[in-house]
């Protein structure tokens, strides 16, 4: 190019363009105050409406859904939809399938940005006599070290979480406020037996096409632990849920009914025949998967996972998590390191209960026509639910016990998000700004559906949000914390915070 070519810049191009930009960064800066004062108003919101926060809770964990024991259905669908109204949501549909029903709502606030949320309103079953406090009651309680903390079957897994993101939207109504995202929330009601219908609620037309609007989705949860660390997971594992059943009328030895134990001396045991049947599941040790081909799909983690696992590892506290799981080793005696490695990493076979014949007070000394165990496997990419089932029934058949029945009850694939996401990278933002240093981590051990979302077609982003702290998940005294005794640990309203956070971070 000549210099006669050039475009000629004059002191006044020069000077209009500056003004232009200072306009605006000035622009800039009076949205930022502007959003800077509407958190606070909101935030000042959350400690006036403390108490309903609680009472919210309270009457939710009085009202259980548990798909296992069709207990509490349509009411829990119909509650469902009434908080989301409560808190805002215009558009709130309940969505049948052929099970349970799931619940679809939108919040459109205008925003350019929009956030997807993933609920669950049914919760595990419980037997009263195991817990201290009625499992539906919500009762408070002081616990020494931890501060005030409400039992309740769901209180952590996952209707705690769950009131604190609602409590957030109620304190922007009570604010005054407009939500700085628009929100697509998703329910579902079985995920407890492994969440067989969800992808019928994900798949109607208008459910996936508002979840394409989005940028990710997350499932609340009350993340930290007890000395307040905060972990962002990259994935979760998938899961298998299944029943293994022997019976002398399928195997055609043993008996078809219940007989005198006495008979074990000339008759078949189809007990023995499971339990038998399940020693080949595993290895010598009773612990690594022997199912041929099991590990054949396990890919291995990538090396900026492998960073981001070694720069976690040492900010996690051994000692405090043995207390907190009741175990003084590892399996094999293994390091912290290591353990921690496996629980990322390893895929398992697990016994949840294994029953037959009788189990009440004294002996009956029977010989039990029939024996079942409940199996859950975890899988880790690239396994897949289904193909995992078939290699379990392509073993038991090659070892001999093909007549054992193999009932899947639920269960999917594992889930993977990149550790750039932007939903990341809003998470570690909104975390700090409550000054949690949160660490990224390779992979959740447990599993939800998340793989619905992140696998196609929609391919989005996801994870597992939301500061505060809970236990007891799928067991007796399940709790989640109200008043923290730690100020590294935030109680119900530091939870609902976090959600108004994580809110103006995305926008």
């Amino acid at each position: 190019m000549k210099p006669s070519d050039s475009p000629e810049v004059t002191r006044r191009d020069f000077l209009q363009a500056g003004m232009a930009g200072a306009a605006a960064f000035a622009v800039s800066g009076v949205e930022g105050l502007r959003a800077q004062d509407d958190r606070e108003a909101v935030i000042t919101h959350i400690r006036r409406q403390h108490d309903a926060t609680v009472k919210m809770l309270r009457d939710w964990i009085a009202l259980p859904s548990i798909a296992a024991e069709d207990r509490g259905y349509p009411q829990g669908a119909e509650h469902m939809a009434t908080l989301a109204r409560d808190a805002g949501f215009g558009r709130v549909e309940v969505v049948p399938t052929k099970g349970k029903p799931g619940v679809f709502a939108t919040l459109d606030a205008g925003a350019p940005t929009t956030l997807a949320i993933y609920f669950m309103y049914d919760v595990k079953q419980f037997d009263p006599a195991e817990w201290s406090a009625p499992p539906l009651e919500g009762r408070l309680v002081d616990r020494p070290g931890v501060g005030t903390v409400m039992i309740g079957r769901g209180a952590t897994n996952t209707k705690g979480p769950q009131v604190a993101l609602l409590a957030a939207l109620h304190a922007f109504k009570a604010a005054g406020r407009t939500l700085p995202v628009n929100l697509v929330l998703v329910c579902e009601g079985e995920e407890e037996i492994g969440s067989p219908n969800f992808s019928q609620v994900v798949f109607t037309s208008e459910v996936e096409a508002a979840l394409r609007k989005a940028v990710g989705i997350i499932i609340p949860l009350g993340n930290q632990t007890l000395d307040g660390t905060v972990q962002v997971s990259l994935g979760a594992k998938g899961v298998v849920e299944l029943e293994l059943v022997s019976s002398g009328a399928k195997w055609g030895r043993g008996p078809t009914a219940d007989v005198h134990s006495s008979y074990e001396a000339q008759i078949d045991s189809p007990a023995w025949h499971l339990v038998k049947a399940l020693n080949t599941l595993v290895e010598e040790d009773g612990h690594t998967p022997a199912v041929e081909g099991f590990f054949d799909k396990v890919v291995p983690m990538s090396p900026r996972l492998k960073e981001i696992l070694e720069a976690a590892v040492p900010r996690l506290n051994e000692a405090s998590t043995k207390k907190a799981l009741g175990v003084s080793r590892w399996y094999g005696d293994e390091s912290w390191h290591d353990s921690l490695l496996r629980l990322v990493t390893q895929p398992t076979i697990n016994i949840q209960g294994l029953v037959g014949g009788y189990t009440g007070p004294g002996g009956k000394t029977i010989l039990p026509h029939r024996a079942l165990v409940k199996i859950d496997m975890r899988l880790v990419p690239d396994m897949t639910a289904r193909g995992t089932l078939q290699l379990l029934k392509d073993h038991l058949a090659r070892k001999g016990y093909g007549d054992i029945e193999v009932n899947m009850t639920g269960g999917y694939d594992p889930t993977e998000t990149p550790p750039d996401a932007l939903l990341v990278k809003a998470m570690v933002s909104a975390y700090g700004k409550s000054g949690v240093d949160a660490l990224l981590w390779p992979r959740l051990a447990g599993s939800w559906p998340g793989v619905t979302f992140t696998g196609p077609p929609l391919k989005l982003p996801a994870g597992q949000f939301g500061l505060g702290h809970g236990a007891g998940a799928h067991a007796p005294d399940e709790y989640f914390l109200i008043d923290s005794a730690n100020p590294k640990v935030a109680g119900i309203d530091g939870a609902v915070k976090s959600y108004v956070d994580l809110f103006y971070a995305l926008a």
